[in-house]
């Protein structure tokens, strides 16, 4: 078709110049007829040549012919596509569709049955950002829905890290990053920090001015609990390296809650606490050792909680300990710091993505896990790479 409309274009420009020669032709054959005897030999050779510059009319008569050939052979296609899809129509029956749900269903079930496999990856690498919007203050928090079993793809923005109660939510990623379609929840107690997290439709947050946690109900728009957070240091007490009243950072993995904080009595070293979802009960505490003033942020994976050396260029994951084993090394994994200043850096378990608020712009980072293969047989632990969006 698109051949077709090309030579139309070209042989309706041929009609047009032609359309000039054939005016003159004609004129000039009424005046011959109507006045034979003025005819000279000038005239004569002025329309010889006229009718020479219509001879190649009749090339582009054989074309136009040619492509109302071809034209009718595509309409004959078309005819015969539309009968095929209306038979396809008829044929494919809700049973049809139920069958190919229902293949779906399996095929996701044989997925899960795959993944619950795989160990808990260890962090290897970190891609490079991508700028999924750039919108607010130069601190914020933004965050999707972490349950690994949830579909919601819901975006949830709580911009500024002082006294803020708007939290604006977006249908999907792609409508933030467009910044269309929210809708506005106003919280009842103003929110501390930038880690917040949202968790089973619930937003954990932070209160201004205290060490008491936050659970907030998104569909019932109220407080569904709150506690204090035992001996938690808050106020810009023991906030990361970039202050911004980060005291207490919560956080999901695989397994559930948890928080990042510490406390006068522990001398100011980052301990991280397992919380229950529900009630915000402390289950257990760990005592990482590392100074939490000198961290630039922390995520955690599996477990194993990941710190950064700075929120400034140049920032390295630095330091990893692991819950499992109460032990911990020194790392060296680099990450692009594209716009400087990172005040909230948190893995999403369900997403698989690194999310960060750096300078006013919500970036992503892609991370490559390192699992290893659980099989019945201790002695055929095999590793592989895995890269996950």
């Amino acid at each position: 078709m698109q051949l077709l409309t090309r030579r139309t274009a070209g042989d309706l420009q041929e009609l047009r110049s032609s359309e000039t020669i054939l005016d003159t032709l004609e004129k000039t054959l009424t005046s011959a007829q109507q006045n034979p005897q003025e005819l000279s030999d000038r005239s004569l050779q002025e329309l010889r040549w006229s009718v020479s510059q219509c001879r190649p009319l009749r090339v582009l008569l054989t074309r136009v012919r040619a492509d109302v050939a071809q034209l009718d052979s595509v309409r004959d296609e078309l005819q015969g596509i539309s009968v095929s899809l209306s038979l396809l129509q008829e044929r494919f029956t809700l049973q049809h569709y139920q069958q190919l749900q229902q293949r779906i269903s399996i095929l996701q079930q044989h997925l899960h049955s795959c993944s619950s496999h795989l160990g808990c990856g260890q962090l290897i690498s970190i891609s490079a950002p991508l700028t999924v919007r750039s919108s607010g203050s130069r601190f914020g928090s933004w965050m999707m829905e972490t349950s690994i079993e949830s579909s919601d793809n819901r975006v949830w923005v709580m911009d500024g890290y002082l006294k803020g109660r708007r939290v604006l939510e977006y249908p999907s990623l792609q409508d933030f990053a467009s910044g269309q379609n929210y809708i506005v929840h106003h919280l009842p107690h103003a929110w501390a920090g930038t880690g917040h997290v949202v968790f089973n439709g619930s937003l954990y947050y932070s209160k201004h001015q205290s060490s008491v946690l936050v659970r907030y109900g998104l569909a019932s728009g109220s407080v569904l609990q709150q506690r204090e957070l035992p001996d938690a240091g808050f106020n810009n007490t023991f906030p990361y390296s970039w202050g911004g009243a980060s005291d207490i950072d919560l956080m999901v993995d695989g397994s559930g809650l948890w928080a990042v904080h510490s406390s006068a009595g522990r001398g100011g070293t980052l301990l991280l606490s397992r919380l229950h979802p529900l009630s915000l009960q402390v289950l257990r505490s760990w005592d990482t050792g590392f100074p939490k003033r000198s961290a630039g942020e922390a995520f955690l994976i599996c477990g194993t909680l990941y710190i950064t050396d700075s929120h400034l260029p140049g920032a390295k994951v630095a330091f990893r300990f692991h819950t499992h084993t109460h032990t911990y090394q020194y790392t060296d994994i680099a990450f692009h710091n594209q716009y400087s200043h990172i005040s909230m850096l948190d893995y999403n378990p369900r997403t698989r993505a690194l999310y960060t608020w750096n300078n006013g712009q919500q970036v992503l980072y892609q991370l490559t896990l390192m699992h290893y293969i659980h099989t019945h047989t201790p002695l055929t632990h095999t590793h592989t790479n895995d890269t996950h969006a």
